[in-house]
């Protein structure tokens, strides 16, 4: 019996085309100057937390590093004057 080639059995990776999400913190398509997010919005903090009190990632929500940082900034800000529950359900 004379030995087969192998052939090239393994698959070609599929191109993953990469979603761009939109900043939640942009009005109009630009970046507030300064980054300034309002502790007192909880509606959009709300947002940004799962339902165990979470802050959420940025490759979920779509924010940029900047915009990232002062949303973590507001949601600790929140949680310590009690606008916000430091555990979710």
């Amino acid at each position: 019996m004379a030995f087969q080639k192998r052939r090239n059995t393994r698959r070609k990776p599929k191109l993953k085309t990469k979603t761009v999400r939109k900043d939640p913190l942009f009005v109009d398509g630009e970046r507030p100057r300064p980054t300034y997010v309002d502790y007192k919005d909880v509606e959009l903090l709300k947002k940004l937390t799962n339902r165990h009190g979470k802050i959420v990632g940025r490759r979920k929500t779509g924010c940029t590093a900047i915009s990232q940082h002062a949303v973590t900034a507001s949601i600790k800000r929140a949680r310590f004057m009690a606008l916000m529950p430091y555990k979710g359900d």
